[in-house]
């Protein structure tokens, strides 16, 4: 073996092992966050609003007369299947799916809801086109492309439920928050709670937290929210107290 082929084969086998070391050290990164959720068993949370358990997420739905309204749509479709069944609810029921972003653990069971119609921040969509990437390499994408684009402010009706979506940026570009029948707000990955207040997303999970921080104001004063729904930890039924905080 020439010296220029050694040469070669221990660059390569040096960029392998860094690789190697690189991904392993995100893996057990990523396992260590994960292991900080606590999410809600699946149930009936309050009166009209279901969690369903998926792994380290909560998907929702809200009842509405004999439909459903998804907020998300969980990691993995079996588990959700599963996860309705305990409340025998028909996925076919679930009539519009609002995605708060979309990340893999938010979009999984999409294609389970066929006869949704499926709405997210036109601002996201860049994230599952292949414009703008996830994290390095590496691009989400979801299942359907049957989507319609919602802007900050916007309110869709669903049957008898009121849906206004709130620009939230930070934890991905088109994160949107849903203000649910001017009482329920549904923050997925935006924001996290912790000891009954609005606390920053994870940061190890999130593109840029100087704007999730700036988009706390965003939701901080709406005067009628009464509930706010985390996807990774839990809800509080005590929306005043939970922005009464600071973020910085």
């Amino acid at each position: 073996m020439n010296k220029t082929l050694k040469r070669i084969l221990i660059g390569v086998g040096s960029i392998i092992l860094i690789l190697v070391l690189i991904a392993g050290g995100f893996g057990l990164k990523m396992k260590s966050e994960i292991k900080k959720m606590h999410v809600m068993e699946t149930s009936e949370v309050i009166p009209g609003v279901f969690a369903i358990k998926d792994s380290f997420v909560n998907m929702f739905l809200l009842k509405d007369s004999d439909s459903y309204v998804a907020i998300d749509a969980g990691a993995d479709i079996k588990t959700i299947r599963n996860e309705l069944s305990k409340l025998n609810i028909d996925s076919s029921k679930v009539s519009a799916v609002f995605l708060t972003h979309g990340d893999g653990d938010h979009t999984a069971a999409l294609t389970m809801f066929w006869k949704a119609k499926l709405y997210m921040s036109r601002d996201e969509e860049q994230m599952i086109n292949g414009k703008t990437s996830k994290m390095m390499f590496y691009h989400n994408s979801i299942s359907r492309n049957d989507y319609s684009l919602l802007d900050d402010q916007q309110t869709i009706t669903i049957g008898k439920t009121k849906i206004q979506g709130i620009a939230t940026p930070g934890h991905t570009p088109g994160s949107m928050s849903y203000l649910v029948n001017d009482s329920l707000l549904f923050v997925g990955d935006a924001f996290g709670l912790e000891n009954g207040k609005i606390s920053k997303p994870n940061s190890f999970f999130s593109k840029d937290m100087k704007t999730a921080v700036l988009s706390f104001e965003k939701i901080a004063n709406l005067p009628t929210a009464k509930y706010i729904f985390t996807a990774h930890v839990g809800y509080t039924a005590d929306y005043k107290k939970a922005v009464n905080t600071q973020l910085k």
